[in-house]
């Protein structure tokens, strides 16, 4: 029995669907790709010599050719009108006692309904779809086989809707897997930024006791106190802005824990570090986190690889840190990895970025380059 309560909220979640963000059109490649249908529809309009109207057949596929540069950004006006152009121009043919026939070419109008799926919102995917489907039995039900004809339109036109759907889909199931990637590290970045504050903020309440304690040492501590709180507002100047999420309050991993990442083996990972002790803690917490995933990854992927070097340089304006193993050069599924997908993120919201690839000479090599100095 079909619950129609529940059928009634699909097709109210259907309908309301939104259309997908980023559509645009006509673009450069879209009028290419209509003039060349277009003169390869003349062509073949003068070659075929099973065509009964050559010229109305030529005249009306490239009059139905605009719909391809608006079938992004008008997915269910240009499903109508390639639907009700084919559908009139068979209902021509009929009339006249001729068997309904089109151009090789015509093929390229599969991307209208591909597109409707691919970018269309509810309502004109629901409305398309079916005004699709009814155009595409008034069409073949005027074939000598109509049977024949709708399984061929029902492969041909469902398959591409189907491609669009799916195409959809699996971006959109990829961009809430990015999302959740960006959620976790902007959790983690909080959780940094806390421990950053409450450290600077115990130093300024414990001088502040001192100096309330001993009237000798009032300057030494307004001195400390200044240079405490001009240092957390510079870490909160450059993350405050960024974070959203609630974070959690385990310690903080640094340098000294990017330190520890070395390991006799095998591989062998080897770690050098090249930077001042008052690096600012959000910068050595990225850093370490960037080592960690590319010896992860090192250790995962590369093949044969005999040793891994991770090497931190700091310099006035940036913190720098390279992750390279001598592994072959070929690592499925290594690059774009999401971990690698939530180091960039992390790095982007400190300014930096994090680039990875193979090494000419064999081996692959993470590396990420992180800006210093308050970011107003």
């Amino acid at each position: 029995m079909i619950d129609v309560s529940a059928f009634r909220r699909t097709m109210r979640g259907a309908w309301s669907r939104p259309r997908v963000a980023g559509a645009d059109g006509p673009r450069t490649r879209d009028a290419v790709l209509a003039g060349a249908i277009a003169a390869i529809g003349v062509l073949e309009g003068a070659v075929r010599p099973d065509l009964e109207w050559r010229a109305a057949t030529v005249l009306a596929t490239i009059a139905i050719l605009p719909v391809l540069l608006w079938r992004r950004t008008r997915p269910l006006l240009s499903a109508v009108v390639l639907t009700g152009s084919t559908a009139a121009f068979a209902l021509a043919h009929s009339a006249a006692g001729i068997e309904p026939n089109a151009l090789i070419a015509t093929f390229v109008f599969l991307t209208v309904p591909y597109a409707l799926f691919r970018w269309g919102s509810g309502r004109d995917r629901l409305v398309g779809g079916a005004v699709i489907a009814v155009g595409l039995v008034c069409s073949s039900s005027l074939g000598s086989d109509p049977i024949a004809d709708i399984a061929a339109g029902v492969a041909f036109m469902g398959g591409a809707c189907l491609i669009g759907a799916l195409r959809r889909e699996r971006l959109e199931a990829r961009a809430r897997l990015l999302d959740s990637v960006r959620a976790r590290e902007r959790e983690a970045l909080a959780r940094d930024l806390h421990d950053t504050v409450a450290h600077h903020v115990s130093a300024i309440v414990i001088r502040a006791q001192v100096a309330s304690a001993d009237a000798e040492r009032v300057a030494e501590s307004l001195d400390v106190i200044e240079r405490e709180a001009q240092a957390v507002l510079g870490e909160m100047r450059s993350l405050v802005r960024t974070l959203r999420a609630p974070a959690d309050y385990a310690p903080t991993a640094g340098l000294p824990e990017l330190a520890r990442l070395a390991d006799p083996g095998p591989p062998k990972v080897t770690v050098q570090i090249k930077a001042p002790e008052e690096l600012p803690v959000v910068v050595a917490s990225t850093l370490f986190r960037i080592a960690q995933e590319g010896v992860t990854n090192a250790r995962r992927h590369a093949r044969d690889a005999s040793r891994i070097e991770v090497a931190v340089t700091v310099e006035p304006d940036a913190a720098r840190i390279a992750v390279r193993d001598d592994g072959a050069p070929s690592r499925p599924g290594s690059n774009g990895g999401h971990g690698l997908q939530g180091m960039a993120e992390r790095a982007a919201l400190l300014g930096g970025d994090v680039s990875a690839g193979p090494e000419s000479g064999g081996g692959w090599t993470l590396r990420a380059s992180l800006p210093l100095g308050d970011k107003r």
